[in-house]
């Protein structure tokens, strides 16, 4: 079942997106040659729990593992796109491309957010990879209003992608979010314009466009929690949480 928020839990969401939108910042910033994953994560639990909100990825069990997050975030490098585990021995080196994707829960409503972050000098193609991937991103939240359809959102992001010379990674989702860190719907990256779900005011979602340099496929990882891509092409993310409201979109993580 898709939940509707009401304005005040929507007042609530943007205080905390506006939380996390500070950490995710702080902690990309962090992010430099010799840094290791593990030092971002445990930097990113310090701001949270110093915010009075806590992280919503810690203990949280997706529905495709057996075991429990250990990490209040998520580090995904290069290959790797998405639900990366933090470790010691991940230590950031030139040319790394890494996403960090973090979610609270502040006044018992959740916020998921994503950005990536280029390490050191970057290529040209690793610069027009991430670049493409926040414009379609941009592009995606302007199709969030009410009226529109999901199929819309999924359609200008493969589109944009297509014309890019990238991949659309297919089998990861957006979702839902705000009662916890995922709801229903599933939102792809991919679609036709005028089909799926209708978009109505007081819907809560997490837009996420992901994208390869190759062909898009991906795999479990083997830390049992990650997923990377099968061809080992670089991939890049990005994520807000919005809201569908009357005027259109609202960005709660900015």
């Amino acid at each position: 079942m898709i939940t509707i928020k009401t304005k005040e839990e929507i007042k609530l969401l943007e205080q905390g997106g506006r939380i996390l939108a500070e950490i995710l910042k702080e902690v990309s910033e962090l992010a430099k040659i010799g840094v290791s994953t593990d030092f971002l994560n445990a930097k990113a639990r310090e701001m949270i729990l110093a915010r009075g909100a806590e992280p919503a990825f810690e203990g949280y069990q997706p529905s495709f593992s057996d075991k429990s997050y250990p990490a209040a975030i998520c580090a995904s490098l290069n290959e790797t796109v998405v639900h990366g585990l933090p470790s010691d021995e991940i230590i950031l080196k030139e040319g790394d491309i890494l996403k960090l994707d973090i979610g609270i829960k502040y006044k018992n409503l959740f916020t998921d957010a994503a950005f990536t972050v280029g390490i050191g000098k970057m290529t040209d193609e690793k610069i027009k990879l991430i670049n493409a991937t926040k414009r379609a991103l941009e592009l995606a939240l302007s199709e969030v209003k009410p009226g529109n359809h999901f199929g819309d959102i999924g359609f200008v992001i493969e589109n944009y992608f297509e014309k890019e010379g990238l991949s659309v990674i297919k089998d990861l989702v957006g979702h839902g979010v705000g009662y916890a860190v995922h709801e229903e719907p599933s939102i792809s990256n991919f679609g036709k314009r005028g089909e799926g779900i209708i978009l109505k005011s007081g819907m809560v979602l997490a837009i996420e466009p992901m994208a390869a340099l190759g062909a898009g496929e991906i795999r479990e990882s083997k830390s049992g929690f990650g997923f990377e891509t099968v061809d080992g092409s670089l991939t890049a993310h990005f994520e807000h949480t919005v809201a569908v409201t009357d005027e259109g979109c609202l960005v709660l993580t900015k």
